[in-house]
């Protein structure tokens, strides 16, 4: 739809990938063209295919809603250093990182509290290193913030979650 109306060479290049990227291009061009797209996130099994899911999801975002697609974080066989390393870094090499909704889980139970924190020790070794790097702002504050986006704020505006939800139990807000 954006290469029918702006042209080639307008910003809305991706990386070509014949098993995944034309599918997946594809079904996010229907849904657009119909107005039907939805918010999105996509997990990439195989980190091959950060980068190429990265650019397809910059193709489709159309400012409706600031970070309406997703690259989802690293999962299954990158839930590991190394994996979300990766991921987070093709994410801020073709997205906008500072939108991203952060680690996700498959259940409510305990074990899932230790990925979270895994994730957030990541996240923050990553942003550190690039402002030891001079790649990106030494603001501890700025830093932090966006940390603190990805670590919860975002997932919550993604989701559509009350800003303070109050416990199951009735006994006030979750998080102060």
């Amino acid at each position: 739809k954006q290469f029918e109306a702006l042209g080639p060479d307008s910003g809305y290049d991706a990386i070509s990938d014949e098993p995944i990227g034309a599918a997946v291009s594809a079904l996010l061009d229907t849904l657009t063209r119909n107005d039907a797209l939805p918010k999105v996130i996509l997990y990439g099994l195989n980190p091959a295919t950060h980068d190429v899911l990265a650019t397809i999801l910059g193709s489709f975002q159309m400012g409706n809603e600031p970070g309406q697609l997703q690259l989802g974080s690293a999962w299954w066989f990158n839930d590991h250093i190394d994996g979300m390393d990766r991921q987070l870094r093709a994410l801020a090499n073709n997205g906008l990182l500072s939108r991203f909704i952060g680690m996700l889980t498959d259940s409510r139970s305990f074990l899932s509290f230790p990925r979270h924190e895994y994730f957030r020790r990541v996240l923050c070794r990553r942003v550190g290193q690039w402002m030891e790097d001079g790649l990106i702002p030494g603001d501890d504050g700025l830093a932090g913030g966006m940390v603190a986006d990805i670590c919860y704020r975002n997932a919550r505006q993604f989701l559509g979650l009350p800003e303070n939800p109050v416990s199951p139990q009735g006994e006030g807000p979750l998080f102060s």
